[in-house]
Order: C-alpha cells, then structure tokens, then sequence
C-alpha cells in the first residue's frame, strides 16, 4: 500500500549516523578536590568499593510515570497494583514521587509479572488480551524471511489475528523514500490504547533492529497520546523526533532498510527471548548516538573531575559550538548528560546495601555527602537514604 509522501520527513544525509566519530581520548583528568584519592577514610573504602562501583553499568534508568502508565489496565481491572510492584521487587512507595526511577531490571521484572499474572503481553491495556507466547510466535516467524520488508509483513498478519483495537500496516511513500508502520484504530481512544500503542511499536522497533542486528534510524515518530507530564524518556528511546497527539501512531524510516537482510536464525532467537524483555529496552539504543558515546565515556570518570563542554569538545575533534548543536539535535544538553548519568548510577550503586552513602558520594566525584544529598534530591524528589529504604521495603514485601 502506497500513501502520499510525508512533507515533513527528510531522509538522513550521508556521513551523518557516524558523527563525532573519532576515537575519544582516555586522559583523565586530575581529581576533584576531596574526592577519594584525597578524603580521610577513603584508604579504608578499598578495592572493595571500587569493585562494586565498577559493576554498577551506565545503563539508563526508567522514569516512574512509565510504571504508572503500563499499570493502567491493572488498574482497570481491579488488581491489587501494590502487590503487584512488590513481587517485581518494585517499592509502592516509589510511586507517590513524580521524580523516582526504577532500574531496567525493575521495570523488565514488572513486565514479567503482568504478563504472567493477567495472561495477557499487553497487560490488559486492551479490551482483548494478547495471549502469552504471541511475541516469540511472531519473532520465529520472522526469522524464516529473507528481508526485513518480509518479516514485517509476516508480523504483522499473526498479530491481526489477535488485535481489535488497532490494525498495524506497512506503507511505503509514492516516491518510495519513506516506509511507515503505522497503526490504523478501530476502537475509540483512550488512555490504555493510547499506551499499547505506543508499547506495539516500541517493541516493534526493538524486534525488527535486532532481526537485521543494527539499529534502524528512524525519521520521526506519531504517537496518539498527549505529551506526558513530567519525563517520560520517550525521545531518548527512540533517538528522534516524537511528535505527540497525531491521528495515527506511526514510525517512519528509510525505505531501503526493508531491503535489508535477516540476519538472525533458531539459535539466536532461543537467546533473545531467554532475555526477553530486558533487552528490549536496551538492545541497539545505547551506544549509536553521540549522547550516549559522552555518556560512556563520562562513566569512567565519575570519580573525578569530568571534563567541561570544551575539553569534551576537544576531546572529540569538535568545536564547542558543534558540540552543542549537534546534542541539540538529539534532544539532550551537556550538563543533562552529566545529571542523568550520576543519578542513574546512584540509583544502581543505592542497590548495594554494603556501600554507606558516603561511600557512594565519592564514587560519583562529589567532594561532600551533603552535595549528593542535595544533587539526589533534586534528580529523585527524595533523600537517597529514603529511596534505599524504599527500595529495601520493596524487596522484603516480595520476599
């Protein structure tokens, strides 16, 4: 099916998905004042510490009002949400701050238990559930195409089959630039379908990159729903424009990525699933953008001084000018980079009960706990001591 060429899309130009491409350089920077290498006690802290420290990746965390929306079809059926959380090992409590996160792990533990306990992959956000072993029937239907314009059409004819609220569709612009998935509604709007189908073409997204094992940039995104309050991450995710309160929730790509091939097979597509969902978050998304190289970089220097706009920019072979354009155009700021970053690695550090508070605030290169106290705050809406005993309740509920 063929539609009218989409005028506010525009293909990417060559050279631009490896920006910034040189190598970034391993100097590291002196280190902050009173920070480990200087604080009394911080001998005694050992290699214990650091080890722990390392093991804690840069992985991005996951905004609450991501928990509160995919719990919108518990709500509506009258499950008991908090025991819900509890047995994914996520804290009630967590909910009544508009700023706390939950780690991937949480979150892929959630959805696990939503989808076992309501029988349903869409976690009855529809009036029709979405039987259990749906996705991976999918996936293995997929892996059997030669291209990837194939596997979607094969995808897309199984969950026909399953969906009534909404009819996912393949189109390709009239010049052939520009191939969309969109999903055509068949029910009247609301907040839940609104959430499943954004949750359709996100897993979608994630399924087809890992089907051709590359990410597949994407134009610009349609979702139906209004922007949300507060951060919902979305424009991070999926690395592009997101354009809120459209008629159809579509993704929209270049169209000779349907030409490529399907790289994946039986053995692959066991692994995936055995990981299922928690690499769906996190699979092709974090390392192919110039935010997330600076990220990577920055991690292993938290607890020093991290470098400024300018030595990044030094650092990368770019002006400062450019630098700033060119995070612009991916959504991001430098310092936000930097804020996120730390906030999310306390989140994971805070996960670790051996490690005091102090000891975590020298990890990230703060040169006082009262800094961090305050830092964490601002990032959380709460103490960090509050949201480890919050985080500890939630895991003796579940137990």
């Amino acid at each position: 099916m063929h539609t009218a060429v989409l005028p506010s899309l525009r293909l990417p130009v060559p050279g631009k998905l490896h920006i910034a491409g040189a190598p970034i350089s391993r100097t590291r920077q002196g280190p902050v004042p009173g920070s480990a290498a200087r604080m009394p006690g911080a001998a005694q802290a050992g290699e214990a510490m650091a080890a722990v420290a390392a093991q804690a990746p840069a992985r991005h965390t996951v905004a609450i009002q991501h928990v509160h929306r995919i719990l919108q079809g518990a709500r509506r059926l009258g499950h008991d949400v908090d025991a819900l959380l509890r047995r994914a090992g996520v804290s009630p409590a967590l909910l009544a701050s508009p700023s706390a996160r939950v780690t991937q792990g949480q979150y892929a533990a959630l959805i696990r238990t939503l989808r076992r306990v309501m029988r349903d992959e869409l976690w009855g956000l529809l009036e029709r559930p979405v039987p259990p072993g749906t996705f991976a029937q999918t996936a293995r239907a997929m892996i059997h195409c030669a291209t990837l314009e194939d596997a979607i059409h094969a995808a897309m004819r199984l969950y026909r089959l399953h969906l009534d609220a909404f009819t996912p569709r393949l189109q390709v612009s009239a010049d052939g630039k520009i191939a969309s998935i969109r999903l055509h509604r068949r029910a009247p709007t609301s907040a839940c379908r609104s959430f499943a189908e954004s949750t359709f073409v996100f897993q979608g997204y994630a399924l087809v990159s890992w089907l051709v094992a590359q990410h597949i940039p994407l134009l610009r995104v349609d979702l139906a729903n209004e922007r949300p309050q507060g951060c919902s991450d979305t424009e991070r995710v999926f690395k592009t424009a997101v354009h809120y309160g459209q008629p159809v929730t579509a993704l929209h790509f270049d169209a000779a990525c349907l030409r490529l091939p399907v790289m994946q097979d039986g053995g692959s597509l066991r692994a995936f699933l055995q990981e299922a969902p928690r690499n769906l978050l996190i699979r092709y998304r974090d390392s192919c953008c110039l935010a997330e190289r600076i990220r990577q970089h920055l991690r292993s220097h938290l607890n020093d001084e991290l470098p400024s706009l300018e030595q990044m920019a030094q650092m990368l072979r770019l002006t400062p000018q450019t630098l700033r354009r060119r995070l612009r155009d991916e959504g991001r700021g430098y310092q936000s980079i930097k804020d996120s970053l730390r906030r999310d690695v306390a989140i994971g550090m805070l996960e670790h009960p051996g490690m005091t508070l102090q000891e975590v605030a020298l990890r990230l290169g703060f040169s006082e706990p009262s800094t961090f106290h305050r830092a964490f705050k601002k990032w959380t809406g709460v103490a960090p001591g509050e949201y480890r005993l919050r985080g500890l309740r939630g895991e003796l509920e579940a137990a």
